[in-house]
């Protein structure tokens, strides 16, 4: 069973979300909050697997709520919700752990299947918004290190052969599509543990976090 928690000032929108996920047989609403201070009391209370989480809200905000909850709970994942596609806080959300975002006028089924897919490792954002997002990246040495003597060999898809394997390669393209490492597995036909084992090494190839940073990073370099 996945343990979600909803966070959002407007009542409507959280109760909504609620009736929504609790008709999913393997979804359970462990909790409501209504602003970033209470997200944090109830991760403590009911360590969810799963928070939803809204970025403008009053007393304290969702990016802040992101960064003490991803500090304090790291197996705890979020996935932010916002009315705009475009909205400036996406990217301090995502920067600080957060897995991706949905839309607040997301199909139900959609829904279920983003928390599902961040659930099971993957993430969840439109490509459009993941091209702006490695543009952010870009600027941000620290986070995305670009000046690094490997980054620097890939200029195109001609010489990717000289730095990933076509394994890697594959799995890379997988990731950019929102798959879990499960997904990846019976696509490949392979085992979950060699889908880690590949990921791992792609990420430490590219000095990368995560796989969120790493689906960014392919769109932006145009590698899939």
């Amino acid at each position: 069973m996945i343990r979600v928690l909803i966070v959002d000032d407007q009542e409507i929108i959280s109760r909504g979300l609620s009736m929504i996920l609790s008709l999913e047989n393997d979804i359970e609403v462990v909790g409501l909050a209504k602003n970033g201070s209470e997200s944090i009391k109830l991760v403590k209370k009911h360590l969810p697997d799963i928070v939803l989480m809204d970025i403008r809200m009053p007393l304290l905000s969702g990016i802040e709520a992101i960064k003490i909850i991803k500090r304090d709970f790291k197996s705890v994942k979020i996935i932010i919700l916002t009315t705009f596609s475009d909205d400036e806080y996406i990217y301090d959300g995502i920067k600080n752990g957060a897995s991706g975002y949905l839309l607040k006028d997301t199909e139900p089924s959609e829904i279920s299947k983003a928390i599902r897919i961040v659930y099971n490792g993957g993430a969840t954002f439109e490509p459009n918004v993941a091209l702006k997002l490695a543009s952010e990246f870009s600027k941000v040495s620290s986070e995305i290190k670009d000046t690094t003597v490997l980054s620097d060999k890939i200029k195109n898809k001609d010489n990717l052969e000289e730095v990933f394997t076509s394994r890697e390669l594959d799995i890379v393209k997988l990731i950019t599509e929102g798959k879990n490492n499960s997904e990846i597995a019976k696509d490949l036909f392979i085992s979950e543990g060699t889908v880690k084992n590949n990921i791992t090494r792609i990420l430490n190839k590219l000095e990368l976090r995560d796989r969120t940073q790493l689906a960014i990073y392919a769109l932006k370099r145009n590698l899939v």
